[in-house]
């Protein structure tokens, strides 16, 4: 039995492990807004348990949008079978607060084929940090900081934005590259949803998955993260939030 998170796109090339800085000094120390970020999951009932064997429920990544409003990878949303008509429960934990409340879909957004979902909670999350969000467009190599919950654990990733996919799988999407220290995997399972930060603490983009290879060996088959210098995270650009009314 297994617990499903983010899913991962393969692609091959060249690894060349380097030493890097940790987060830059000069951008918002995502330590700072962790309250701002959660781990969402849902546990699977017998009847969908049943539809998908071995996997007894998801786990990936939000932020508040507002207490009562968070923001995910669509894709997270709907694996976890959440609905826009009924509530379902899922379970919300912070570093400081966890929570099991009911929620659904609010809204769906984005006109690529990853989207962003803002799900609706029945009753406030206590202590949620809400994030606000920059609607002008990332330019090549501007810094970004992110944090996340893979496997269920918070973790901080620094690094820049490379640029806009302008075609294929990655149309529209926003391509960086993101790690702590040495660590390119750093958003894996798990940190579908999280949030990318720009240097004054605004969410450009939401993390939808990771770009990796798998090398060969004698010992058996290894899945690592692309060559430094080259973009590892594909994420969602805020701008498909652009048009979205909260509601009162």
């Amino acid at each position: 039995m297994r617990l499903r998170g983010v899913c991962v796109l393969a692609v091959c090339v060249l690894v060349i492990p380097v030493v890097s800085s940790r987060i830059e000094a000069a951008c918002v120390d995502p330590s700072t807004v962790a309250p701002s970020t959660v781990s969402i999951t849902r546990d699977f009932d017998a009847q969908e348990r049943a539809a998908e064997p071995g996997v007894i429920g998801i786990r990936g990544t939000g932020w508040f949008l507002s207490p009562r409003l968070v923001v995910t990878a669509a894709h997270v949303a709907e694996a976890m079978h959440l609905s826009s008509q009924a509530w379902k429960e899922i379970g919300i934990r912070e570093t400081e607060n966890s929570a099991s409340i009911a929620v659904r879909i609010l809204h769906v957004a984005g006109s690529q084929a990853e989207k962003i979902a803002v799900v609706e909670l029945m009753t406030a999350f206590p202590g949620a940090l809400a994030l606000r969000s920059r609607m002008e467009p990332l330019i090549p190599d501007e810094r970004v900081v992110s944090l996340g919950y893979p496997a269920g654990q918070l973790r901080f990733a620094g690094g820049r934005f490379v640029r806009y996919g302008d075609a294929g799988a990655f149309n529209g999407a926003a391509l960086l590259e993101l790690h702590d220290g040495n660590d390119r995997l750093v958003l894996d399972h798990g940190a579908s949803g999280a949030p990318v930060l720009e240097c004054d603490g605004r969410v450009v983009a939401v993390v939808a998955t990771l770009i990796t290879q798998t090398v060969s060996f004698l010992s058996g088959v290894i899945r690592t993260s692309t060559a430094w210098q080259t973009p590892n995270v594909v994420s969602i650009p805020i701008q498909g939030l652009k048009d979205f009314v909260r509601p009162e």
